[in-house]
């Protein structure tokens, strides 16, 4: 039989040991990774999408030019389209939670 969990068991569990300097500057190494390695990779699929795959004799935005373009190269080009949009969405949840939502938690004092 388990018991509900209480006030104190709460507050318990929430007080965790402050981290020392060397295992702060690790995390914070961490999160630069990450939020670097994002970018990266936006960067990456941007490129390829719209340099490396651009077809010929076009500039700008395909338009009606895509029923014209092999499928092969329109395939890979959604493929590395879908690749930039995930990393965005990737990127943008990473900053919800790691730095926008505490700020906001500070900011209104909950």
């Amino acid at each position: 039989m388990t018991t509900a969990p209480t006030a104190e068991t709460a507050e318990s569990f929430a007080q965790t040991k402050p981290l020392r300097p060397w295992g702060r500057r690790l995390l914070y190494a961490l999160h630069a990774f990450i939020i670097i390695n994002f970018l990266v990779e936006i960067v990456y699929a941007a490129l390829v999408v719209f340099i490396a795959l651009k077809p010929e004799g076009i500039d700008g935005p395909l338009f009606g030019a895509a029923a014209t373009l092999p499928f092969e190269l329109v395939a890979k080009r959604r493929m590395y389209a879908q690749e930039m949009w995930l990393a965005t969405a990737g990127l943008c949840i990473y900053l919800a939670l790691t730095e926008i939502g505490p700020r906001m938690k500070r900011h209104r004092g909950f």
